[in-house]
């Protein structure tokens, strides 16, 4: 049985985390998650008022609550040569955050870094800008250059990626960079893995291992000079870097080499197409001769043509045998096709 104070934490904790999503009715929320009276959820709310972590708004019907801002705050920085993406970081960002656990300070040490290295090295801009934001559940920082943007500039200087959104694709694979002299190509893959949330946009287009609401897509959408990234991570994630890492790492690698991948196959779907030609799946597949295991992540697609299966299941996992391809989130129509196509390699 669960102790008073404990209890007490839990349903506070679980105010702060859905308070965002429910700023009208997180009390009829809570007290049905928890089986608790009206006024015993309205005292740990005013606690949380009390202690500075939450602020109401309005009264009686129009009242709501959204979290309180401990940190609100940004800075610019130079985008040289001379620039040191650690000092940014240990400057400028570190102080605005305090009081939050090891294993998330570390995520966040480790994708600011690798985000401001790769507006310095790679944007080909002047100025960077990073706001940072902090609430007793969220921390969050937005990056934007000036500079190129990233999708014209993965376009420019890869061979075989004809248009922006094509560098899309690439870019949620893993292991792609415009200068592999001094790059893995695998900071962005493991930081947006890391974030709970994480999406970055540029030029009216944007990437996101995430769901995102219609109103955020909109918001993405919009054209501006530059890149922009936008990442968050709650105070209390039991994420670690080591757990990521590993993730992506295959049992029988002892160099913990990222041999890993997962790739959501919505974004060979360019505009309205639909999932039908081989070239799509030629697309799909371009660069995944690096890794060892493949996930397909199949969800937003209701169905696939049997060429764009055939090219993928049967002919691409003929020619490469050590290679091991795993699907999600697929539904009975593209379940059958994949089946129908595995069938004749029989």
């Amino acid at each position: 049985m669960r102790k008073p104070r404990q209890k007490s934490i839990e349903i506070r904790n679980y105010i702060l985390d859905n308070v965002t999503s429910h700023p009208k009715d997180i009390s009829v929320v809570t007290l049905n998650r928890f089986n608790i009276s009206r006024p015993a959820v309205l005292g740990h709310i005013n606690k949380l008022i009390d202690d500075g972590l939450l602020e109401a708004k309005g009264t009686t019907r129009a009242r709501h609550y959204k979290l309180k801002l401990l940190t609100d705050d940004e800075f610019s920085f130079d985008l040289s040569p001379d620039t040191e993406e650690d000092k940014v970081w240990r400057h400028l960002a570190r102080p605005l955050l305090s009081g939050i656990q090891d294993n998330v300070m570390r995520i966040c040490e480790y994708g600011m870094n690798e985000m401001i290295n790769n507006a310095i090295e790679h944007s080909e801009g002047t100025q960077g800008r990073i706001h940072v934001q902090l609430t007793a559940a969220n921390i969050s920082f937005i990056l934007h250059d000036n500079g190129i943007g990233i999708f014209k500039k993965i376009q420019r200087e890869i061979p075989r990626i004809s248009e922006p959104r094509q560098a899309i694709l690439e870019l949620s694979k893993g292991k792609l960079t415009t200068d592999p002299s001094r790059h893995t190509g695998e900071g962005i893959f493991f930081v947006s893995r890391m974030f709970d949330r994480f999406i970055i946009f540029s030029d009216g287009l944007y990437y996101s291992p995430n769901i995102l609401r219609d109103q955020e897509i909109r918001k993405f959408q919009e054209s501006f000079e530059g890149t922009g990234v936008e990442m968050s991570i709650s105070t209390r994630s039991e994420k670690t870097m080591k757990d990521v890492f590993d993730r992506y790492t295959s049992d029988e690698d002892d160099d913990y080499a990222f041999s890993k991948t997962d790739v959501p196959v919505s974004l060979a779907r360019f505009g309205s197409d639909h999932l039908v030609s081989r070239s799509q799946a030629r697309r799909l597949l371009n660069r995944l001769h690096d890794f060892k295991h493949i996930m397909l992540d199949f969800g937003g697609i209701n169905s696939i043509g049997q060429a764009f299966a055939d090219e993928i299941f049967r002919v691409f996992d003929r020619n490469n045998p050590d290679i091991v391809i795993s699907h999600l989130n697929i539904n009975a129509d593209i379940d059958r096709m994949i089946r129908r196509v595995k069938s004749k390699g029989l």
